[in-house]
């Protein structure tokens, strides 16, 4: 699914647009024990509590592609006869009116997530009657098709600190109590997947909140599918594979130049406008360590250590393993941060045998946000 199909999604997701009729919902203690298994009529609850309901599934479609927003791919045979693949399809199917379904759906959810706390499992099932959309942009009020699919958030409960809390009946403040309260999402799914404006069972959209944590356990129980490192660890990798393929060469230079390519692709492809995420492959990554310089050999290891860690020929999102807003050096003692259009500031010499970073100071420098002014050495006759 590309950026646009999410936000149109999302923007169904809301009490007066969904046709969402329940929201069902699993709360479950951090001994792993359901403590209460609900479901509740949209159209019975007040305003503000409904658009809370709806408020936490449509932020399991919010964030990032490729690093909060995954594309999960189911193979052929799962989708005629793979038993996880086949439950969500009931569960679609039946609307979540079936227990028997919904309760070995939380079974599974319990016995994947690694939470350390309470969670909620929410799960709703909607209908869009997709509208017509032509060519140029224009849409129309006839429907092409409808898009049945389901919506599945994963909460933590948190209990908050006990609070003085306000009663306008006496005017006075009282103890609160300790109580429980739902966070925002750290893991969910749509399904299927909503491509080219289209039902597309043979995908889904996996959610996860974090940009350290992908949750693998879980979305190996609910899609039996692999999923990639988290955007973290994408980062951390590709870092230690420059150092390590690049050797001796991995240079300031080098560095600074794939920070820049690669941050020049990003800036043209939002320039674009296209709604597919930017993807890069490893044989862009090779070109641009072969214009930087390096050697034929330090690119084939980086070749094979690219493999390894990420997969045979896969793709990456450039966003997840540059920052194109910020450049930092690192020292075991100092850490220096410049803006990525200014690293040009920035030099690495060899004075008298001794490696040194060197960093133009032409403007106004500042130290613990005080003004100084840097002297001239005095000349010795």
């Amino acid at each position: 699914m590309n950026i646009r199909e999410v936000g149109e999604i999302r923007r169904h997701i809301r009490r007066d647009r969904s046709n969402m009729a329940a929201i069902y919902g699993c709360y479950v203690n951090d001994n792993r024990e359901i403590v209460s298994e609900f479901r509740r009529s949209t159209g019975m609850m007040s305003e503000n509590e409904s658009e809370k309901y709806f408020g936490l599934l449509r932020r399991t479609l919010s964030g990032t592609i490729g690093k909060n927003l995954i594309d999960i791919s189911f193979q052929t045979a799962q989708v005629m006869d793979g038993a996880e693949h086949k439950l969500l399809m009931n569960l679609r199917q039946t609307g979540l009116e079936d227990e028997q379904l919904r309760m070995d759906f939380y079974r599974k959810v319990m016995e994947s997530v690694d939470l350390d706390q309470s969670f909620l499992i929410l799960l709703g099932c909607d209908t869009y009657d997709v509208p017509f959309k032509s060519k140029d942009g224009f849409g129309g009020s006839n429907s092409e098709e409808t898009y049945r699919f389901l919506l599945c958030a994963v909460c933590p409960v948190k209990l908050t600190k006990p609070t003085l809390h306000y009663v306008p009946e006496e005017k006075l403040f009282h103890d609160g109590g300790i109580t429980n309260v739902v966070g925002s999402p750290e893991l969910g799914f749509l399904f299927p997947a909503f491509d080219n404006r289209a039902t597309n069972i043979y995908n889904a959209l996996y959610y996860h909140r974090s940009s350290k944590v992908n949750h693998d356990a879980f979305a190996t129980s609910i899609f039996n599918a692999p999923i990639p490192q988290p955007a973290f660890s994408q980062k951390k990798s590709f870092e230690g594979i420059l150092g390590n393929a690049l050797g001796e060469e991995c240079s300031m230079d080098v560095v600074q130049s794939v920070h820049e390519q690669l941050s020049q692709r990003i800036a043209l492809h939002k320039e674009s406008k296209v709604p597919e995420a930017l993807l890069i492959s490893k044989e862009e990554f090779k070109d641009v360590l072969t214009g930087c310089g390096v050697s034929d050999a330090h690119v084939a290891k980086f070749s094979v250590d690219y493999d390894e860690a990420f997969g045979f020929e896969a793709d990456l999102y450039p966003k997840n393993i540059i920052d194109e807003k910020r450049f930092e050096i690192k020292t075991a003692d100092v850490s220096i941060k410049v803006a990525p259009e200014r690293m040009d500031l920035i030099e690495t010499r060899i004075i008298g045998g001794v490696k040194y970073i060197l960093i133009h100071a032409e403007d106004d420098v500042e130290v613990n946000g005080v003004s100084i002014h840097i002297q001239d050495e005095p000349v010795t006759v």
